[in-house]
């Protein structure tokens, strides 16, 4: 915003901020005082704690071992990724994705959609170049050493 202002409340973030309205549940403002008095600041440390940016920031891709010899891939939020029709994002834990290939879909295209999608990324749009090429890097390093297989998960209708 304007660092030419001198006089008034001193900025709570040293970053670019704007401000907002937005409505809340009631359980969640009493969650909000609990982390900091000032909502601003809680909104701040909940996000932060959730993505995790300060503490080591978490990768935005992973490979998890579900057990032994068998791993899943697990990502970051990624807008982009939602924009493939046969993957869906199943969030395992906040801001954690589990990739889940709709039936039927060969494994290399996912491989191939992503290598799309990172073709046309606009330059500025750092976080999901750098999600997607971690991930196109970790599916063709197991693709190659043949170390990808499909399983199925139980979904269940609601």
């Amino acid at each position: 915003m304007d660092k030419r202002r001198s006089s008034g409340r001193p900025p709570k973030f040293e970053e670019a901020r704007r401000p907002i309205t937005v409505t809340l549940p009631e359980r969640t403002l009493q969650e909000l005082a609990l982390i900091h008095a000032d909502r601003a600041r809680a909104i701040v440390k909940a996000t932060t704690a959730v993505l995790g940016v300060k503490a080591g920031k978490r990768p935005l891709v992973e490979v998890v071992e579900a057990y032994p010899g068998q791993a899943l891939i697990i990502v970051g939020p990624s807008k982009r990724l939602k924009e493939i029709g046969f993957l869906r994002l199943v969030e395992i834990a906040p801001s954690r994705f589990l990739l889940v290939l709709s039936g039927g879909t060969a494994i290399e295209s996912l491989e191939l959609a992503v290598g799309d999608l990172l073709e046309h990324l606009a330059p500025e749009d750092t976080h999901e170049r750098e999600l997607l090429t971690e991930l196109q890097k970790v599916m063709r390093h197991r693709r190659r050493q043949q170390g990808v297989t499909k399983a199925e998960i139980l979904l269940i209708r609601i």
